[in-house]
Formats: structure tokens, C-alpha cells, sequence
């Protein structure tokens, strides 16, 4: 559980304003990755507060850029960074924790949140909502051209999927989703109806029908 940046007080799954000191957190990247504020007001706005988004430099293994709303902690990720920051977060996973992942996902789910669809901090569109990854529990509001945005407490609910198993059950899904199609595509393929099979019967009997006339125009020719 984290704590207070301002007097400690213990902070309850996804929320990141103290009862008792009424100060806003940053749950999502304080402690877990040092940061600087690289541009205080960029051009993307934020979808929430309406405000210009700040650009944050993360210490990953090579300088790292995103965006973070100063007023409420939100994280607006380019295509693909939301995945290099889950990479570098949690490592060396080997197995899948399915009670562990349900009980991540009863912890952090919203029962009060209010789901609106939200736009763009690049090109003000209204975003899609999806679920990140098989059974993450965590929505993410995507622009297909732009980027990801997620809410505060989103990323550390990720990191906490990824590191019960969530990642290889989703890649494991995707397999059997796969395979999943590719069988039905070959029975498909393989299994003939009983309309095809009549036309096939019907044609073979017209070409048959064919090559006894034609055989017996050229016997009359030349006999």
C-alpha cells in the first residue's frame, strides 16, 4: 500500500488524494522511477482537467519521454511506450497466478468511477475504450493514431498484473485464440457442403455427356 507523500498516512487502492491531509499523490511513478519535468506546458492537453499536459523524463535504461497531467496524475503514453515502461517495471516473470490476478483486479476495481469516453490529448477525438491485456481488469482509453491514456493508479495496477502472471496468461490466450481460428479455417476449407458436391456431380456428368458426343461425331466423319 502506499503512503502519503505529505504526512505518511496510509493511501487505499487507487486513490491518490489523503483523507487525512487532503494532498494529491503521484501513486504511479513516485518510488517506482525517478523522474524530471523536462517541458512544464506542452501542446497535448489533458482529457480530465483540461489543462496542458507536462512532458516527464523517466530514468529507464535510455532516456524516456511521456506525458503527465500535473493536477490529477494522469499518463498519456505514444504508441508502444506504455509497453516499454511495463517492460523495464516488472522482469523475470515465469508464472501465472490466476487467484492472485482476481484478487488484484476485486482490490482495484472502481465501484463509483463514472466511464466516459474522453478525447484525445493530440487530436481531440473521442478515444476508444479497451481492455488492456486478458483480464488486466484495467480500461485504457486509446487513440489508434496517438497514443494511450491512462488514470491515475492505472499503471500500478498494470505493473501488478504483469507481475502475478497477467502478461504470459495474455499471451497464452492469444495463442489459443489463434489456434482457434486457424482450425476452423481449415474445416472450413476441407468440408464440402452438399450443394458443392451435387455441382460437382452435375458437371462431371455434362463433360461425360460431351466426350460421348463428340466421340461419336468423329466416328461418323470418318466411317
Amino acid at each position: 500500500m502506499a503512503n502519503c507523500s505529505r504526512c505518511s498516512a496510509p493511501l487505499p487502492s487507487n486513490i491518490n488524494r489523503c483523507k487525512y491531509c487532503n494532498v494529491r499523490n503521484d501513486i504511479d511513478l513516485h518510488n517506482k522511477h525517478s523522474y524530471a519535468v523536462t517541458t512544464h506546458k506542452s501542446d497535448r492537453i489533458c482529457p480530465h482537467c483540461n489543462d496542458a499536459l507536462q512532458t516527464i523524463t523517466l530514468n529507464l535504461k535510455k532516456p524516456f519521454e511521456i506525458e503527465r497531467c500535473e493536477g490529477c496524475f494522469g499518463l498519456f503514453f505514444d504508441p508502444g511506450e506504455i509497453n516499454i515502461l511495463l517492460e523495464s517495471s516488472v522482469t523475470n516473470i515465469f508464472d501465472i497466478n490466476l487467484e492472485l490476478i482476481s484478487n488484484i483486479n476485486k482490490d482495484r476495481y472502481k465501484k463509483k468511477k463514472k466511464f466516459t469516453y474522453i478525447k484525445c490529448p493530440v487530436c481531440f477525438t473521442l478515444m476508444n475504450r479497451v481492455n488492456f491485456g486478458h483480464r488486466s481488469g484495467v480500461i485504457i482509453d486509446q487513440c489508434k493514431k496517438h497514443g494511450i491514456w491512462t488514470d491515475s493508479g492505472e499503471i500500478t495496477h498494470l505493473m501488478e498484473w504483469k507481475k502475478a502472471g497477467g502478461e504470459l496468461l495474455h499471451k497464452k490466450n492469444q495463442k489459443q485464440v489463434k489456434k482457434k481460428k486457424m482450425t476452423s479455417t481449415s474445416k472450413t476449407s476441407t468440408k464440402q457442403s452438399p450443394d458443392y458436391i451435387f455441382q460437382s456431380q452435375q458437371t462431371t456428368m455434362v463433360e461425360t455427356d460431351l466426350l460421348v458426343a463428340l466421340s461419336s461425331l468423329v466416328y461418323k466423319l470418318f466411317t
